[in-house]
């Protein structure tokens, strides 16, 4: 059973208050990146972002999901880059995919764990966990960064999560690299931000995505699942983490460099 499963509040209210509204060629003339660009978040960014005039690389380990993406949206511009990000020639693959220019990335791919307290983590999960959150992003951001300086301008956009500004959000594995992903964005808006390139990240709650999130540690269900029972808000759609997360991506969000938006409801607020 889903970790939320049991706690999962009514959504349609959520779904019903909200209607996504395309701002017109907001990103006209932009090459973007959006990575988990298959599904989910990613997949919600990445139409955002091609709907509103940007040149879309989409990166996902999955190429059927990229086929089914660009079958889709035949009059977006979507250019299907499949792969493990975390793989350096994959990195490499999707840097060629956008010609030289890259005007701002999305950093969405990553991987739950199963709640597992630090005692119960095996190695294979800490490390594949890592290697998706934390490596895959710091090894893409790397290779886009000297783009960015070269033209003077950027923007780069991290997904965190209510796991990297809590503890009681998720196992032990996840919520490390969740707080890496917060310590990566702060170090490096510090650092490019005179430099033109704006670093920030978005820190979703729940949200309905495909990523399944369940209780493979007694500890943590007795622990945790009172916690998030009382205070998680009704789940967002992906397209709701999409228009924070392309808001931040675009020139509307000139004046914001180093922020960890938590676009959760009001969840971080209890």
């Amino acid at each position: 059973m889903s970790a939320l499963g049991n706690i999962r509040k009514d959504i349609m209210g959520n779904e019903a208050s909200w209607q996504e509204s395309i701002t017109a060629g907001r990103f006209a003339g932009k090459t973007v990146i959006v990575t988990g660009a298959g599904s989910g978040i990613g997949l919600a960014t990445a139409l955002r972002v091609a709907k509103e005039g940007g040149k879309v690389i989409a990166a996902d380990i999955s190429a059927e999901r990229l086929d089914e993406l660009v079958a889709g949206n035949s009059g977006l511009d979507l250019v299907p880059v499949a792969g493990d990000i975390s793989d350096e020639d994959t990195v490499a693959a999707v840097v060629a995919a956008a010609g030289g220019r890259v005007d701002a990335l999305a950093n969405v791919a990553g991987i739950m764990d199963h709640f597992a307290p630090i005692h119960e983590v095996d190695d294979v999960t800490w490390e594949r966990v890592f290697r998706i959150n934390v490596t895959a992003l710091m090894r893409l951001t790397r290779a886009v960064v000297p783009l960015m300086l070269e033209a003077g301008s950027g923007s780069v956009v991290n997904v965190a999560s209510e796991a990297g500004l809590r503890g009681s959000a998720a196992g032990a594995a996840y919520t490390a690299s969740k707080h890496a992903v917060v310590g990566l964005t702060k170090n490096s808006s510090v650092m490019y931000g005179p430099k033109g390139l704006r670093f920030n990240a978005v820190a979703p709650g729940a949200t309905i995505t495909n990523i399944e999130a369940t209780w493979g540690s007694q500890l943590a269900a007795e622990r945790l699942g009172p916690l998030m029972g009382a205070n998680i808000p009704a789940p967002a759609t992906a397209a709701q983490l999409a228009a924070s997360i392309t808001f931040l991506l675009s020139d509307d969000g000139t004046n914001v460099n180093g922020a960890i938006l938590a676009s959760d409801g009001g969840w971080s607020a209890v």
